[in-house]
């Protein structure tokens, strides 16, 4: 089995928004569709996503967004108490956003792999594994 994949709400954000990075994700959703696997989305980092999309473009596309999540091979996982407390433990330990400790503290759960674009997911390298989304080169 390879390494599960969990997503960030950056990776999601340039998917729905069709930002630098937006084809390794469908790349990657593609892959895992194909296997019949599912990346990892923490719930705190489903309502960051809904959030920031609302922020972009308004509700009624921040819940078309969401219709549109249900169809990707994604499994919103809950959070429990162990959850809370390990992302609090990340948060204190580590220069990241409480959203971000979820995601990672997800990752470490799953032993999984963060696909973000983040660059405060940088303070974690070493904690954790992440597959950074990259712009597309430009042809000169």
């Amino acid at each position: 089995m390879k390494q599960p994949i969990v997503l960030d709400s950056f990776a999601l954000v340039s998917l729905f928004h069709r930002e630098p990075g937006w084809e390794q994700v469908s790349s990657i959703l593609r892959e895992l569709s194909s296997s019949g696997e599912k990346a990892v989305l923490c719930r705190i980092n489903w309502g960051e996503f809904y959030y920031i999309v609302k922020r972009r473009v308004g509700k009624s596309r921040a819940d078309e967004a969401l219709l549109l999540l249900e169809q990707l091979p994604v499994e919103i996982t809950s959070v429990d108490d162990q959850l809370v407390r390990e992302a609090a433990e990340i948060k204190a330990d580590y220069l990241v956003a409480y959203a971000d400790a979820f995601c990672i503290a997800a990752a470490k759960r799953v032993n999984g792999k963060i696909v973000t674009s983040d660059p405060k997911f940088k303070a974690v390298e070493g904690f954790v594994p992440v597959l950074w989304l990259k712009a597309r080169k430009s042809k000169a």
